[in-house]
């Protein structure tokens, strides 16, 4: 097996794990096929025996290896297959795994003792405790965001938080404004809660001020829906001063605006929330989902403070509240702070992803070039239909064209998950059939 450690500066395992995964993808190594030993490895790749022992455990984490005592290590039968003969999948917008098992260990057992000492078995409050949101504004001020714990609520991820927003505009509003291309979960709830949502257009640096305030004079709209950093699925990051150019509209309109800042981590520009700027007309939201793991699936919503009663209202007659069990493991993980090093891995590994996807791909300006959880592909809304289903036959799962569609000539294109494949020699397989894909005349062939 051939090994050639990639530079960087992420740690030697991790590096040394995406290596040894290339290398079965690039050997066609099948289910079942047993690899060199640790110490021949160690050697091909220059490294020490721990870090070989480290990369291989977290491949076995990842499902693409499996081990077996006396007998060695093999490619796994599931999930751990060749990326030419395994199905790919573009569709998922999460982070690959930066959480490592021990954190989540050691934070699932502290999250056991303290919710056993929850009053009334964790119905005490069903906004999350004092302490339990206490953890989550201490990561908030990490992010850049100044909430204290008075002002949010903790939510079942980010898309409970979407929902309960979109629920409460509808006193206000029948319409939000949007980008042209919007993250599927808002469309979904904007269809549950019986809003509709309206297209603004936008450029690289977000939504264009004057056509916001068209779409509000002409339609009546009285709230806003946008994410500002790493937008969904069109990818640009909004700068401070376009940020405050578009406020001034929504307070010309007495508009709400709500604030997905899911990506935070991913920003470069002036870090300023709405929240920061106008409390009185932004609902906030975020999760730890995307910058840590979805496995512990909570979230925050800070609303105006006129409409709190209705938030904590609406939480009491839909769940009473998150699970007590999954915020007290999220609040064990980042007062752990394992935040900041899923970071730390999560930012460089977006920068590869990204960078590797321009060059197959042959992508000039990106918006978000220092790293992205997504690429947007722009095209006319047939191409895009078709390469979807020309992928699909050749291995490679991409979100439905009409999935992210609000409306407008934006909305025609492709968004590739990037971060979605474990490995990167498998997003490596699909980018290269992806790139033949659409230099073939068969995409003009319905």
């Amino acid at each position: 097996m051939k090994i050639d450690l990639p530079n960087g500066a992420g740690p030697a395992h991790e590096r040394l794990a995406e290596a040894i995964a290339r290398s079965i993808a690039e050997e066609g190594l099948g289910p079942e096929a047993r690899l060199p030993g640790h110490r021949e490895i160690a050697k091909a790749a220059g490294v020490g025996i721990r870090t070989v022992t480290k990369a291989i455990d977290l491949l076995a984490e990842r499902g693409v290896l499996r081990g077996e005592v006396g007998r060695g290590t093999f490619v796994a039968g599931h999930g751990g297959t060749s990326a030419r003969d395994a199905l790919i999948d573009l569709t998922i917008n999460g982070p690959p795994p930066v959480l490592d098992r021990g954190a989540l260990q050691r934070a699932s057992e502290e999250a056991v003792a303290r919710a056993l000492r929850l009053d009334h078995s964790g119905y005490s409050d069903l906004r999350g405790t004092p302490e339990q949101r206490q953890a989550f504004a201490d990561w908030l001020a990490r992010a850049g965001v100044d909430l204290s714990a008075a002002e949010f609520v903790l939510t079942v991820g980010a898309q409970h938080a979407l929902h309960l927003a979109f629920d409460d505009l509808r006193e206000v509003t029948k319409t939000i404004a949007t980008e042209g291309a919007t993250f599927s979960g808002a469309i979904a709830a904007a269809r549950q809660t019986g809003v509709r949502l309206l297209p603004v257009a936008s450029d690289q640096d977000g939504l264009i001020p004057s056509d916001l305030d068209r779409v509000m004079s002409e339609q009546g709209c009285r709230a806003l829906y946008t994410t500002p950093i790493c937008q969904n699925p069109l990818g640009f990051e909004t700068s401070g001063e376009r940020r405050r150019e578009l406020l001034d509209v929504c307070r010309r309109h007495d508009a709400f605006i709500v604030e997905d800042d899911i990506y935070y981590p991913y920003g470069t520009k002036e870090r300023i929330t709405y929240r920061e700027l106008a409390p009185e007309r932004t609902y906030f939201l975020s999760s730890l989902s995307k910058c840590l793991t979805p496995l512990v699936r909570v979230g925050v919503l800070a609303s105006p403070a006129e409409r709190n009663t209705r938030i904590a209202r609406a939480l009491r007659a839909t769940l009473w509240g998150t699970s007590p069990l999954a915020i007290e493991t999220a609040c064990a993980l980042l007062r752990d702070r394992a935040d900041i090093r899923a970071i730390e891995r999560l930012l460089p590994e977006a920068k590869r992803r990204v960078e590797l996807t321009a060059e197959i791909l042959d992508l000039d300006d990106l918006p978000m070039p220092q790293g992205a959880p997504h690429v947007w592909l722009s095209m006319p809304q047939i191409e895009a239909e078709r390469l979807a289903r020309r992928a699909s036959e050749e291995g490679i799962r991409l979100t439905p064209p009409d999935a992210t569609a609000v409306g407008g000539p934006q909305a025609d294109g492709l968004r590739l998950s990037v971060m979605a494949p474990t490995t990167l020699s498998d997003l490596e397989e699909a980018l290269r059939r992806i790139a033949r894909l659409r230099g073939s005349s068969e995409l003009g062939i319905v």
